[in-house]
C-alpha cells in the first residue's frame, strides 16, 4: 500500500474539506446527536465516514474497514481479518463542537494486529501527518513533505494531555518524569505533537478505542518515541473488546 500514500492523503484532504464545510456553518445549521456511550455525533462524522469507506473500497486491494461510525462487525468475523483499515472519520467531535480546531481524521492500516501505515489529517490546517512501518514519520502541509522526529534533547519535558478528559491518575504517573510544562490538545493531535518534537510525553489512563490510537501509535514510534500499552496481551488491535488499556507515549531519553 505504500505506493498509494499520496492518493490516500488526497482522500483525507477531501474528507477534511467535507468536515470543514459543516464546521464553518453556524451552530444552528448543524445538529448534534448523542450515542449510547454519551459521545457526540454530527453530520460531519457521518459524511467523512461515508466518503472514506467508499473511496477506500476503490483502492486496487479492497480491505475491510473498522470505523467508529460503522455498525460493529462480529468478532467471529473480524478475527479472521489479517489486514484491514482502522478509521476514526472525525476524532475529537467534542472539540469540533467547541470550534477550537483540535480535531482530526485518523486512518491506519493494520496487519496481523499491528499498524503498518498511519495517517492523521488535521482538517483545520490541512496538514497530514503520516508514517509507514520502517520508513519514518512525515508531515505534509499541502505543498511540501518533511521528515519529523521526536525531540530527545529537552531537559524539562513538555507533557500533553486531553482537552476534554483528564484524571488524577494521569497526573500521578507524570510526576515520575521531569515535566516542566503541561499543555492540552484535543484528538490525535497529541501524537502529532510528540512525533514532531513539540511535546515529550502523553499518558492516558481513561478509556480510548483502537481507532483513536492506531495511526498515532505508528506515527510516534516511527518518529523515534515509544508507545506502551499497560497490558499483558501481545495483540493490541482487532481485539474482541476494542477498548484500549491505559498507555504511555514518551520520548526515548
Amino acid at each position: 500500500m505504500k505506493e498509494h500514500i499520496p492518493h490516500i492523503i488526497q482522500l483525507l484532504e477531501k474528507s477534511g474539506r467535507l468536515i470543514m464545510a459543516v464546521y464553518e456553518k453556524s451552530e444552528a445549521d448543524f445538529s448534534v446527536q448523542w450515542k449510547e456511550d454519551a459521545s457526540p455525533l454530527t453530520i460531519a462524522d457521518r459524511q467523512s465516514h461515508d466518503f472514506l469507506v467508499e473511496e477506500l473500497s476503490k483502492l486496487p486491494v479492497s480491505l475491510p474497514v473498522m470505523s467508529e461510525e460503522a455498525q460493529p462487525t462480529e468478532f467471529t468475523v473480524r478475527k479472521e481479518w489479517k489486514k484491514y483499515w482502522c478509521l476514526d472519520p472525525l476524532d475529537g467531535t467534542k472539540e469540533f463542537i467547541k470550534r477550537n480546531d483540535q480535531f482530526t481524521i485518523n486512518l491506519a492500516l493494520i496487519e496481523n494486529s499491528s499498524p503498518i501505515l498511519g495517517f492523521i489529517h488535521v482538517p483545520a490546517s490541512g496538514e497530514t501527518y503520516f508514517a509507514s512501518l520502517g520508513d519514518g514519520s512525515y508531515k505534509y502541509d499541502g505543498f511540501n513533505t518533511i521528515s519529523i522526529r521526536a525531540n530527545t534533547k529537552r531537559a524539562d519535558w513538555i507533557a500533553v494531555g486531553s482537552s476534554s478528559h483528564g484524571l488524577g491518575a494521569e497526573e500521578a504517573v507524570l510526576q515520575d518524569f521531569p515535566i516542566g510544562e503541561f499543555v492540552k490538545a484535543g484528538s490525535a493531535l497529541k501524537f502529532c505533537m510528540i512525533a514532531s518534537g513539540e511535546a515529550d510525553i502523553y499518558y492516558r489512563h481513561g478509556p480510548t478505542m483502537e481507532w483513536d490510537t492506531a495511526a498515532g501509535h505508528l506515527l510516534v514510534e516511527e518518529a523515534g518515541a515509544s508507545f506502551r500499552y499497560f497490558s499483558d496481551s501481545p495483540n493490541h488491535y482487532n481485539k474482541e473488546n476494542l477498548v484500549n488499556p491505559p498507555f504511555l507515549v514518551k520520548i526515548s531519553s
